[in-house]
């Protein structure tokens, strides 16, 4: 995926500058231990980034056209075809 994406991409440079690992410690005790598996904090709190910059507002409209982008499958840490969290 690296090497599709050009390196002044907007995505990229983000991805580059956010130090998101913190996350999975603030929000553990709130996560379930049984039950369905929840979503990545990390790929949660980056799935918001891109809605806000791409003025999305539907969930369902944010994972179709997340899966769509190399540079938005790249800044989520997917790779092509690796099915996105649900809406």
């Amino acid at each position: 995926m690296e090497t599709y994406v050009p390196k002044n991409n907007f995505y990229r440079q983000i991805k580059q500058l956010l130090k998101l690992d913190f996350l999975y410690q603030a929000v553990s005790p709130y996560y379930g231990k049984c039950g369905q598996k929840s979503i990545d904090p990390v790929v949660f709190f980056k799935l918001q980034l891109v809605a806000h910059f791409e003025n999305i507002c539907s969930e369902r409209a944010l994972i179709k056209k997340s899966q769509l982008r190399l540079d938005i499958l790249y800044f989520l840490n997917y790779n092509l075809g690796e099915r996105l969290p649900g809406p």
